[in-house]
């Protein structure tokens, strides 16, 4: 079955993204709260499947990736009344976000009750920007990303991206169990978040 992708924020997190998809030459829309036309050449750079949009373009993927900053999700998730058969991959940190303001609940599980109907991955966060945009394929290896998802379904789909891009994923579990190890909470960073794992099978 075809799935459609899409990057929503086109930073330096996006751009890292935008990459791994281009080195497998799987095409995907890119896109930011910005016009098009101000990042179109920065994406063809990166190569020629990787198609600058507008934001409602983008949303219309099978797959999302949320890769904005955490305070800009809001006006993300206005862009569909409703995010039925989406699936949003959280790549946002919410660190410095007071948790009080999250009502007290994981980030993700926050993102999750902004999309309505989605089904909500966390994953591909726990990177800086310029290691999570090189080649995965490390010494024999495979980098890995973790990913945390209520919906099992939706971490196994995401799982099977992953390792298309040729990454390594590893299953934390839930969003509020496992998934707790790659969310940044106050000022403080999840446990996993930072850490550059490779596997070897």
């Amino acid at each position: 079955m075809f799935m459609s992708y899409a990057i929503v924020g086109f930073g330096n997190i996006g751009q890292a993204l935008a990459k791994a998809f281009a080195r497998k030459g799987i095409e995907v829309s890119v896109a930011s709260t910005r016009a098009p036309a101000s990042f179109a050449s920065a994406a063809a750079a990166i190569g020629p499947k990787v198609i600058a949009t507008t934001l409602a373009e983008a949303v219309k993927a099978d797959i999302i990736f949320l890769a904005v900053r955490f305070e800009s999700i809001p006006e993300v998730a206005k862009a569909l009344p409703t995010w039925q058969g989406k699936t949003i991959i959280d790549v946002s940190n919410a660190y410095g976000v007071p948790p009080e303001d999250l009502g007290g609940q994981p980030s993700s599980k926050f993102v999750e009750q902004t999309f309505p109907h989605a089904r909500l991955v966390k994953g591909f966060n726990h990177l800086i920007a310029a290691t999570l945009g090189q080649d995965p394929a490390v010494k024999g290896g495979k980098r890995v990303v973790f990913l945390a998802s209520d919906d099992e379904d939706a971490a196994t789909e995401i799982s099977a991206l992953a390792e298309k891009l040729g990454f390594s994923p590893v299953k934390l579990g839930g969003l509020s169990e496992g998934g707790l190890l790659v969310q940044a909470r106050g000022n403080s960073w999840g446990r996993l978040i930072f850490k550059d794992l490779v596997q070897f099978n």
